[in-house]
C-alpha cells in the first residue's frame, strides 16, 4: 500500500514498485491524504491506479495545504487534528490489511511541501498504531505491516532532476546516500509508470509541476529520471533485540 498526499505523487514517487507488484500478482492499493473525491485531481487519480494496478482511489480527503478549494468545507490536511487522521489511514490498514506500506520521506521530498512531511508523520503513527488492539479499536482488527519504506531521494540520484526543479524555484532536498536501504531498478515498468503520470492530466499541464516538467524533456532525458526508485526502511511493530538492554 502506498500513502501520499497529493494524486501523482503515488506514480512519481512509486509508480514502479506498485506496478512490479501487481504485475507479480500482488494485491496493490494507495491511500492520497488531500483532495476532494469528487475532484477533476480524483478522476486523473483513478485512471493513474489503473494504469498502475492498483485498485481504486482512497481518499482521506483533505484539502491541499496550498490550495484550500481541493476539499470545500474539509480543513487543510496540516491544519487537521492529528489523531483524526491517524485513525482514519489506521481504517485503511485495517481494511486492505498490507504487508509493505510506502509513504514519503521526512524531508517532505524534494521539494518539503508540507503535505508531505505531514503525510510522512501520520503514516509512521498510523502502521505502529494498527497493530494495537486499544487504539482506534472502532476502525477494524489490528494489522501490523510488516515493513515501512519511506521513499526518497538520496545526493548520489539526483542527477538532472535537481536543477529541473530548482530551474522553476523549487528546492531539491535529499538525503546522505546511507540513508537509502533499497534501490529498485523499474526500468521493466517505466512504460506503465509513465503512463500512470500522464493520467494526472491537470499537472502535467502546469509548467512548474514535475509531471509537467517531465512531460517536456526528451524521452531518454525523462527514462533516466523516472527508471529508479530509492527507499529507506522503517520497520514499524516490535523487532529482534536484546531484552535487557538498549542496543545500536
Amino acid at each position: 500500500m502506498g500513502v501520499f498526499a497529493h494524486p501523482d505523487d503515488e506514480s512519481l514517487l512509486a509508480g514502479g514498485v506498485l506496478a512490479q507488484h501487481a504485475a507479480a500478482g500482488a494485491h496493490t492499493a494507495v491511500v492520497t491524504t488531500t483532495w476532494a473525491a469528487d475532484s477533476p485531481r480524483a478522476a486523473h487519480l483513478a485512471d493513474a491506479l489503473d494504469e498502475l494496478g492498483a485498485g481504486k482511489p482512497r481518499m482521506l480527503g483533505y484539502a491541499d495545504a496550498r490550495n484550500p478549494s481541493s476539499a470545500p468545507g474539509r480543513p487543510r490536511l496540516i491544519d487537521a487534528p492529528l489523531d483524526e487522521a491517524v485513525a482514519r489511514l489506521v481504517r485503511h490498514l485495517r481494511s486492505f490489511r498490507p504487508g509493505i506500506v510506502t509513504t514519503h520521506d521526512v524531508l517532505g521530498q524534494m521539494t518539503g511541501h508540507p503535505d508531505h512531511r505531514r503525510t510522512h508523520q501520520i503514516t509512521l503513527l498510523a502502521c505502529e498504531a494498527a497493530g494495537l488492539p486499544h487504539l482506534y479499536p472502532e476502525a477494524g482488527d489490528p494489522w501490523q505491516p510488516q515493513a515501512l519504506y519511506a521513499a526518497t531521494h538520496p545526493d548520489s540520484g539526483v542527477g538532472e532532476l535537481a536543477p529541473l526543479l530548482t530551474d522553476v524555484g523549487k528546492s531539491a532536498l535529499c538525503i546522505p546516500d546511507e540513508y537509502v536501504t533499497t534501490v529498485v531498478d523499474v526500468t521493466q515498468w517505466v512504460a506503465v509508470k509513465w503512463r500512470a503520470i500522464l493520467a494526472h492530466q491537470g499537472e502535467v499541464a502546469r509548467e512548474r509541476s514535475l509531471p509537467g516538467i517531465l512531460a517536456r524533456l526528451p524521452a531518454e532525458t525523462r527514462h533516466e529520471i523516472i527508471r529508479t526508485e530509492y527507499f529507506t526502511r522503517l520497520t514499524p511493530g516490535p523487532v529482534p533485540g536484546d531484552p535487557h538492554r538498549l542496543t545500536t
